[in-house]
């Protein structure tokens, strides 16, 4: 069987509001009041443009003209300055002690707002990773943001510090519903609500409103969040984000920050002729602030960085580094029909507190799931075919412990960020070598060691010259013990 192992590893060496006509004054003087703003805020932030609002000081507040507008709806009203109140408590500065490290970059050395702070302090966050040690200082100062890093590399909140300072250090008194003044679009559902956690986590304290809409869940509610509420940070799937705005329930002229994020994976997706639409739908490049975000620059790519970002700052962080620093990886060579009750074996005898095991088809995981519990291995799917209010209660039990083991697709995994994932298996190889390197991405995070685990059979050897080219090192096969 090793035989033919060998034999076929070398043998291929590769996403309301005014109460009558008075909103005709009221948004007028609104956008002019955040022309001026804008005006001050960006020569101190060193952008040569300025938001031009002037292009709407004729238009009356949007939803005033929708046929189905109440003055009495509490998502119709013009609102000043209405946000959450900050959570009261005791902390102090002071109480987040970090000791200064030669090479290392502390949240304290960027001077952020104490109320992001706290929840920086709460989020566990001491030393900045090398994606946010190189994003945050230009970020901060405005500048637009070219970066290429993959998932665990503290890229999430990296744009999430960057976008929440921006909107404390410049506030803007009056504000309307349905106007977010961030957008963040990543891909796919888990990576939003993902996102969309670690955004409520890290404002906490800031009176800072988020929304995250996805599709798969209730429409409505969805609905209500962005009509009745101001917004200022709204994370969206493409596809989601583009239903509300061809149902006037979102409007993006006021957005100040938009982030892209995994713009390689929405390529592939197919979302970007929705992203093309949702980007025109806001203030053009150099009147807003672009944080683009992508694991490879391909010729596709630096196209839409030409056509979406003003004069950015780029920023690389180098895929093999985050393949290899913090996870062992072992490739183990198995029989294709010996796969199964070797990765039983492994999940018995290791001592592993959460593990991830990946596979390449809907199918296939559904499978191995059902095959896992029958075995008395408590595991839990996590794939397309799954609706999505039982993906997120699967999720939260992986999260809190009751659920040890996870099953999973790429698409369904990717937006998986977890602490404590002590073990990620590769059932199958994937197709897609960068994939591999999201797959075990999921374990090792934020500096803690982890351990990834692939079985490796005939059909699976074809992918190995691929991932060694993609990593940059020749892979160790081994045998199971």
């Amino acid at each position: 069987m090793f035989k033919k192992i060998i034999s076929a590893f070398s043998s291929k060496s590769q996403d309301s509001k005014s109460q009558d006509s008075k909103s005709n004054s009221g948004k007028s003087n609104s956008v002019k009041s955040k022309q001026n703003k804008a005006q001050g805020n960006k020569a101190g932030a060193g952008k040569g443009k300025v938001h031009d609002r002037s292009k709407h000081e004729s238009k009356p507040h949007k939803a005033a003209q929708k046929q189905d507008f109440k003055k009495s709806a509490k998502g119709n009203q013009k609102h000043q300055t209405e946000k959450k109140a900050p959570v009261i408590n005791t902390w102090k500065p002071s109480d987040f002690v970090v000791e200064a490290v030669e090479g290392q970059t502390r949240f304290h050395d960027m001077q952020l707002p104490d109320s992001l702070m706290q929840g920086i302090h709460e989020s566990g966050f001491k030393y900045c990773t090398p994606i946010q040690a190189q994003s945050l200082p230009a970020a901060l100062k405005g500048s637009d943001i070219l970066g290429q890093a993959q998932t665990g590399t503290g890229k999430s909140a990296a744009f999430l510090t960057a976008v929440i300072n921006r909107l404390l250090t410049d506030p803007q008194e009056e504000r309307f519903a349905s106007e977010p003044r961030a957008l963040i679009v990543a891909p796919t559902r888990e990576l939003v609500m993902q996102i969309g956690k670690d955004a409520n986590e890290l404002a906490k304290y800031t009176g800072l409103k988020v929304v995250t809409i996805v599709g798969g869940m209730d429409y409505e509610e969805q609905r209500r969040q962005l009509r009745d509420h101001v917004v200022d940070i709204l994370v969206a799937t493409p596809g989601r984000l583009i239903d509300f705005m061809g149902s006037q329930d979102v409007y993006l002229d006021g957005v100040d920050v938009l982030v892209l994020d995994e713009a390689d994976r929405m390529l592939d997706m197919g979302f970007i002729p929705d992203v093309r639409r949702i980007e025109r739908a806001t203030p053009t490049k150099g009147d807003r602030q672009t944080l683009f975000f992508s694991a490879t620059f391909t010729d596709a790519i630096r196209r839409l960085i030409d056509q979406w970002t003003h004069e950015p700052v780029e920023v690389t962080i180098e895929p093999e580094q985050v393949a290899t620093d913090n996870i062992d990886q072992k490739f183990l060579m198995v029989a294709g029909d010996e796969k199964f009750d070797i990765l039983c074996k492994y999940l018995r005898e290791e001592k592993i507190e959460r593990a991830i095991i990946f596979a390449n088809r809907r199918d296939i995981t559904r499978k191995l799931c059902d095959r896992l519990n029958k075995q008395g291995l408590v595991a839990g799917l996590l794939s397309g075919e799954v609706n999505q209010q039982k993906r997120i209660k699967t999720l939260e039990r992986f999260r809190d412990g009751s659920l040890p083991l996870l099953v999973a697709t790429d698409v369904a995994g990717r937006g998986i960020h977890v602490d404590g994932v002590s073990h990620v298996f590769n059932y199958n190889l994937p197709d897609d070598s960068e994939d591999y390197v999201h797959r075990i991405g999921r374990t090792g995070r934020a500096g803690t060691k982890g351990t990834s685990i692939a079985l490796i059979s005939e059909d699976d050897a074809f992918e190995l010259p691929a991932l060694e080219e993609y990593l940059g090192t020749k892979l160790k096969l081994e045998q199971p013990r």
